[in-house]
């Protein structure tokens, strides 16, 4: 009788540790064993991926798959590819990465921007004004490359540095082929201003930091939705409380979501993309389009 191999999720990160939080995932989602790597190098990606599938016969190399972490989108994605260029049938593997968990993350927050704007007011996300705040950090700066692929006009707003974010989006549409915008949100007036073209605005900055007065928010006369993902207080919004999933504010006008809501949804989302790596018949390769993707699937569902 043929034993069957243990399932093997090897994790890469640049990061010093590896994150409890993904090893959870993982566990949970049925993988035997977890294996970290971490402070890797980009160039170190493609010996550890071909050691991984070389080691064992077609059959058990079904039984393993890589997940990327780390803290960069863009090294998470170019890390993904030199793994999967390493692979050749039938000696090839799955491959999921979610760096800080930014493109499940991220994937929840459109995904919940899109269910609530269709549910409140039953309008389509193509061709609104998103603004996000936070976005030099890895979950804001996936929710702009969704947001944009999907048709959005997609302001990033930099209330630290506005040149770092101005090289980030620069590269960005270059990669993507999309238009999106930086602007200015460094003083009141700055934040006031982009908050004015707002029609769906997301908080992604970091957590504890105050972003909006509600005097602010008052002024946003376009606002229709907004996500707030602090959960730690106070909130990046004034006046919006994590456990929000579409309640309306503004008399009415908007509605809001904030970081538990998304957080359930992410959590769904990458549960589900591990489990897809432990039970497909051939590699699947997952990054925040997959993760928006299956998001979407999961409201719908509901």
């Amino acid at each position: 009788m043929q034993t069957i191999k243990p399932s093997i999720l090897h994790l890469l990160t640049t990061a010093k540790n590896a994150s409890p939080f993904d090893v959870n995932m993982a566990i949970d989602a049925g993988f035997d064993k977890v294996m970290p790597y971490t402070n890797l190098e980009l160039a170190e990606v493609a010996g550890l991926a071909q050691d991984a599938i070389f080691s064992r016969s077609p059959s058990g190399v079904k039984r393993e798959a890589l997940f990327i972490g780390g803290r960069d989108i863009d090294l998470a994605v170019a890390m993904m590819a030199a793994a999967k260029n390493t692979m050749f049938h039938p000696f090839a593997c799955s491959i999921f990465a979610d760096p800080s968990g930014a493109f499940t993350t991220a994937a929840a927050i459109v995904a919940k921007l899109e269910w609530h704007l269709k549910q409140q007011f039953d309008q389509a996300l193509a061709g609104k004004t998103l603004c996000i705040f936070g976005a030099n950090g890895p979950v804001g700066g996936c929710v702009a490359i969704i947001a944009a692929q999907l048709g959005m006009q997609v302001q990033l707003v930099s209330h630290k540095s506005v040149s770092t974010l101005t090289e980030k989006v620069a590269r960005w549409n270059k990669q993507y082929q999309l238009s999106m915008q930086v602007m200015d949100g460094t003083t009141e007036q700055a934040k006031e201003q982009a908050l004015e073209q707002a029609q769906l605005l997301v908080c992604a900055a970091a957590a504890g930091v105050r972003l909006i007065s509600q005097s602010q928010l008052q002024r946003a006369k376009n606002l229709t939705g907004l996500v707030d993902v602090n959960a730690v207080p106070p909130s990046a919004v004034d006046g919006i409380s994590s456990d929000m999933d579409g309640q309306l504010l503004l008399n009415g006008r908007a509605f809001a979501v904030g970081a538990l809501a998304v957080g359930q949804l992410k959590y769904q989302t990458q549960l589900q993309l591990l489990k897809q790596m432990t039970t497909a018949d051939q590699p699947v390769y997952l990054e925040f389009n997959a993760a928006f993707k299956l998001a979407r699937d999961i409201l719908h569902s509901h």
